[in-house]
C-alpha cells in the first residue's frame, strides 16, 4: 500500500501478542488500522529457544474471547506461536509481515510511515515493538567471532562441546541445564552471587544443585573479559582465568528500538532505565498521538512488563484514542 490519500486511525509497529491485542482492540472499535511487522508473525516468540517453557499459565495468556488450551498448564513455545496464530486468524487482522518500519515523522497531526514496503499515513501510532530482537552486547573483544551466539534454539550444536553461558536469568539456566544434558562441558559466568532469584521455580534448584556437585562450573560475581578462538578470560574475584572453549552463549538480554522512538521524539529518563515518557493510565507518551504498549514501555528494564501484564494496555490505549475523536 503506497496511498497518501487514505489516513488510518491507528498503526500498530509489531505484531507480537501486545500488537495483536491492540488489532483487536481497533477492529472491536472499527477503527481503520494496521499492523506491521518486520518479521514473521509473534516474531519474539518464534526466535525463543524451541523447547522453551512459559513462566505464566496458558490462561493468563489468553485475548480476544479466544481460550488458550494448552497440554500442561504452562504452555510452550510452539503452543504459544499456534495460538497467537489462531488469534490473528480468527479476528481476521489486517496485518503485514516482513515490512520493516524504516522513517516515522509527523505533519501537524498526521504520521507517516515509511517502511521497507510501502507509506502510510495515520493518526496514531502504538509501538509494540517488543525487545527480543536487539541483544544486550557484552562489548568485549572477540564477541564479534563466529562462535558467539546472543541467542539459542537447541542443544544439538553442543554435544561434546567446551561452551560458556553468561548470564544466570531463565534463558541462562534454560541453556546450561539443556546443553548439559546433551553432553555439552558447560561453565556459567555469573555477574552475580549466584543464580538470579526470580528463576523459575521449578527450575531453580535443579541448575543449583548441578552446580554445587561440580556437574557444572559456575563463576560467580564474575565477567567475560575477552573472547578468544579456542579460549575465554574471564574476570573472577580470585583474578583472571583463561578457560578452554568451543562457544560462547550470551544470555544477557535484549534491549528495546529505540532508534524509533527517537526519530518520534518520545523522550526517555536519565537514568539506567532509559525508560520512555508516558503517561500510565491510558499509555500516550510525550508526543501525542504516540501510545506505547508491551514491553518497551519499560526501557532498558525488560523484566517490568510482559504478556500477562501487558494486554491491559490495548483496551487502554484504545479508549483513550476514542475518547478523543
Amino acid at each position: 500500500m503506497t496511498n497518501q490519500e487514505e489516513i488510518l486511525d491507528v498503526l500498530v509497529v509489531g505484531a507480537g501478542p501486545i500488537g495483536l491485542a491492540c488489532g483487536i482492540e481497533c477492529e472491536k472499535a472499527d477503527l481503520k488500522y494496521l499492523i506491521v511487522e518486520k518479521g514473521v508473525l509473534t516474531n519474539s516468540l518464534y526466535n525463543y529457544p524451541l523447547n522453551m517453557t512459559f513462566f505464566s499459565t496458558s490462561d493468563k495468556l489468553e485475548m480476544g474471547g479466544i481460550p488458550f488450551m494448552s497440554v500442561s498448564h504452562k504452555p510452550t513455545r510452539t503452543e504459544a506461536l499456534e495460538y497467537y496464530r489462531r488469534v490473528a486468524q480468527k479476528w481476521k487482522l489486517n496485518i503485514r509481515l516482513y515490512e520493516e518500519v524504516k522513517t516515522l515523522d509527523k505533519k501537524e497531526d498526521i504520521f507517516e510511515i515509511v517502511t521497507a514496503k510501502g507509506t502510510y499515513l495515520t493518526r496514531n501510532i502504538i509501538m509494540s515493538t517488543g525487545f527480543y530482537d536487539l541483544p544486550n552486547l557484552m562489548k568485549v573483544p572477540g564477541e564479534d567471532l563466529p562462535k558467539v551466539s546472543h541467542y539459542y534454539k537447541e542443544p544439538w550444536p553442543y554435544i561434546g562441546q567446551k561452551i560458556i553461558v553468561v548470564g544466570g536469568a531463565n534463558s541462562a539456566v534454560d541453556v546450561a541445564l539443556e546443553t548439559w544434558r546433551k553432553g555439552a562441558e558447560v561453565t556459567m559466568v555469573l555477574k552475580s552471587d549466584g543464580i538470579d532469584a526470580n528463576v523459575k521455580y521449578w527450575v531453580k534448584p535443579d541448575i543449583e544443585n548441578r552446580i554445587k556437585e561440580g556437574s557444572i562450573k559456575a563463576f560467580s560475581n564474575s565477567m567475560i573479559k575477552e573472547i578468544r578462538e579456542t579460549k575465554v578470560v574471564i574476570t573472577t574475584p580470585d583474578g583472571e582465568k583463561v578457560v578452554e572453549n568451543d562457544f560462547v552463549l550470551a544470555m544477557t538480554g535484549y534491549v528495546p528500538n529505540f532508534s524509533l522512538l527517537n526519530q518520534l521524539g518520545v523522550e526517555l529518563s536519565l537514568d539506567d532505565k532509559r525508560q520512555p515518557c508516558y503517561d500510565q493510565t491510558n499509555q500516550e507518551s510525550n508526543i501525542p498521538g504516540v501510545y506505547l504498549a508491551g514491553v518497551v514501555c519499560g526501557g532498558l528494564n525488560t523484566r517490568e512488563f510482559f504478556i500477562e501484564n501487558s494486554i491491559v494496555h490495548a483496551e487502554n490505549i484504545v479508549g483513550h484514542i476514542l475518547g478523543k475523536r
